[in-house]
């Protein structure tokens, strides 16, 4: 963000981007250490919670269950650190599969509800990308919305001949492609075991 933008925004009705009335949140974004794991557990669950359902939201339970896994990578799990050192927002890749290609899988991914529409996702999603082209992976898939993930380069792994393991996805599998991406790269895409039992 350029310096001063906010200010510009400050007396319109809604930001440039997006039409909401969001504010940016300076974060620092850096490798989760084992002290922030309480902390990432909670923004999760914050970020996914489902009303009063007064339930831990499946997500978590993911999350813990891929700390756990062989596709667990520690440089993929990031979080967003605010100016107050709280951990604010985090975002996760594991070792997915494209037949038997390594690639990444991104999710979850989860911002804590009194700091979302300020820009940290979109932080998250820039800097674990960056990591995964500075570590030669060749490609990240996720199943989200397309409208959002667009804007990072995402787009639909049918046009990479990439299925996921899911055919009713279709419409919101995506994969980005990165430096060390080839063709030859297509297939089924398989995610860690444990988003089996999601």
């Amino acid at each position: 963000m350029r310096a001063g933008s906010a200010a510009v925004n400050a007396g319109k009705p809604g930001c440039r981007r997006c039409g909401h009335l969001c504010r940016v949140t300076a974060v620092l974004i850096r490798r989760e250490s084992a002290a922030d794991v309480p902390a990432v557990r909670q923004v999760i669950a914050a970020a996914f919670a489902q009303g009063d359902s007064g339930g831990e939201p499946a997500v978590v339970t993911l999350l813990d269950e891929l700390r756990e896994d062989k596709a667990w990578l520690p440089e993929f799990s990031l979080v967003a650190e605010g100016p107050d050192g709280d951990v604010v927002g985090h975002v996760l890749c594991t070792r997915g599969h494209v037949d038997a290609a390594p690639v990444l899988a991104l999710g979850p991914i989860g911002v804590r509800p009194d700091r979302q529409r300020g820009g940290v996702g979109s932080a998250l999603v820039h800097a674990v990308l960056g990591a995964a082209d500075a570590r030669d992976e060749p490609m990240v898939v996720l199943l989200g919305d397309p409208r959002y993930y667009s804007r990072f380069g995402f787009r639909l792994a049918g046009e990479y001949g990439v299925t996921p393991p899911v055919p009713g996805w279709l419409p919101h599998f995506q994969v980005r492609t990165l430096t060390a991406y080839s063709p030859a790269l297509y297939g089924a895409f398989a995610y860690p075991e444990p988003f089996d039992r999601v």
